[in-house]
């Protein structure tokens, strides 16, 4: 190996967004480690100015079309917040449900599709449809699962329409509740096989210790709602993000840097996983202890193996949670709340499949918003990414170029980064300075 070298990755495409990874190292000594993002900033904050109150949950989901009801939902809340809306436990119920299937969706197509060729040691998915057909198989079954139980409940599988402001536009039927949970019960086989699978991969062993923060409550496993707790010992509302969530921009990255109680911090499923273990449902429970996931993890290579055990839980409460909505019975006057305009300001947090994600409105007195601020969990991780790194590359700095190079873009690819909605990391060029 080389004690002088260079890592760059120049503007490379992704999925939605570019990014650049650039570790220059001298005499075995990193002289510069950054994760640079170069694509032009998209304005949604300033696009939401001046609009009314019932549109901004449709602009917003198209800020991601994979994680589109985690931004619908965060938008609505932060409106119902400012406009005083109580919605009926019903539409919680229903809502909690739709967003149990965009995790499974979004943590799916990362587990199966894009961190699961590392495991098996090729560059893409597409080896593992002659090497692997069976996991392959069970990705697309899983995905569509999920996939169709978004569109059932919102409408359409991507940005959906009938989750609104106030509640919904429309209710999922007896009938179509029943197909649902008996589609649930029919991915058990498939999560059992990819819990063998995964039982034969090899996980890097490398460890940072760093502040995890994401949504907690006392009564579930928190994705919709919650207090924002940190693994550093606080816990505040989630109105009041601004206490403890800093943000920055930084000269190498259109994409701002934060911090809270330290330097950076690290949202997604570990984070969740660290800070709600004891919710998580028997069954998940049992998949994380097989996988060898203890809380606190301190590997953030284990993201990958929290984002499978989430898969688990949400299809586990996704059938507590239809089985109580069949006992009650889907009442069409719960349906809708009442919605009166005023002047107010309110914050909707949720969890995204790739960690907390802010919605912050002001309205005025027409019901338009004079104001707007969104964090996206990417940004909350591109610090700790680099910190990550700045750990990691010492202990493969003995090994040759291509492994380090791997190592690096594994690491990145196990914080499942959406760049402008993009999820994967590709075309890495090393140019050896001696």
């Amino acid at each position: 190996m080389a004690n002088t070298f260079s890592i760059n990755v120049e503007s490379v495409s992704r999925v939605e967004g570019h990014g650049d990874l650039v570790l220059d190292v001298k005499n075995k000594k990193i002289e510069k480690l950054q994760f640079r993002i170069p694509e032009s900033p998209r304005f949604f904050e300033a696009m939401l100015v001046g609009r009314n109150w019932d549109e901004a949950s449709h602009i917003t989901s198209r800020i991601c079309g994979i994680c589109s009801v985690a931004h619908t939902s965060a938008s609505v809340k932060a409106t119902e917040k400012a406009l005083g809306i109580q919605v009926s436990e019903q539409t919680i119920k229903l809502r909690k449900l739709v967003y149990h299937h965009e995790n499974i969706q979004s943590n799916a197509l990362h587990v199966y599709f894009l961190a699961a060729p590392d495991f098996f040691g090729v560059g893409s998915v597409f080896p593992l449809i002659e090497t692997n057909p069976e996991i392959v198989n069970i990705a697309l079954r899983v995905k569509k699962m999920a996939n169709d139980m978004v569109r059932i409940i919102g409408g359409r599988a991507v940005h959906p329409i009938r989750i609104v402001v106030g509640g919904f536009t429309k209710l999922p039927t007896t009938k179509e509740m029943e197909d649902m949970r008996n589609m649930l019960i029919s991915a058990y086989p498939d999560l059992e096989k990819t819990l063998e699978v995964l039982k034969t991969v090899r996980i890097p062993e490398f460890e940072r210790e760093t502040e995890y923060i994401s949504l907690a409550n006392d009564y579930e496993y928190a994705l919709y709602e919650g207090n924002i707790k940190s693994t550093d010992g606080w816990e505040i509302n989630d109105q009041d993000y601004l206490s403890k969530i800093n943000e920055k921009v930084v000269q190498h990255s259109t994409g701002k840097h934060c911090w809270a109680s330290r330097d950076s911090y690290m949202v997604g499923a570990l984070s969740r996983f660290n800070n709600n273990y004891d919710k998580l449902s028997d069954n998940a429970k049992k998949y994380a202890s097989e996988l060898g996931l203890k809380a606190p993890s301190y590997n953030p290579f284990m993201n990958n193996i929290a984002q499978f055990v989430e898969i688990v839980h949400c299809v586990d409460d996704s059938i507590r949670l239809i089985d109580e909505l069949l006992e009650e019975g889907l009442d069409e006057d719960k349906k809708m709340a009442d919605i009166k305009i005023r002047e107010g300001r309110g914050v909707g947090v949720v969890e995204a499949p790739r960690g907390l994600l802010i919605h912050d409105y002001t309205y005025d007195n027409d019901g338009k918003i004079s104001k707007a601020n969104l964090i996206i969990p990417t940004n909350q991780n591109y610090a700790n990414i680099e910190r990550d790194m700045e750990a990691l590359v010492p202990t493969v700095i003995e090994k040759s170029e291509d492994e380090i190079r791997l190592a690096c873009e594994m690491l990145i690819r196990a914080y499942d980064p959406c760049i402008s909605c993009s999820t994967h990391f590709l075309n890495v060029k090393l140019t050896n300075k001696e």
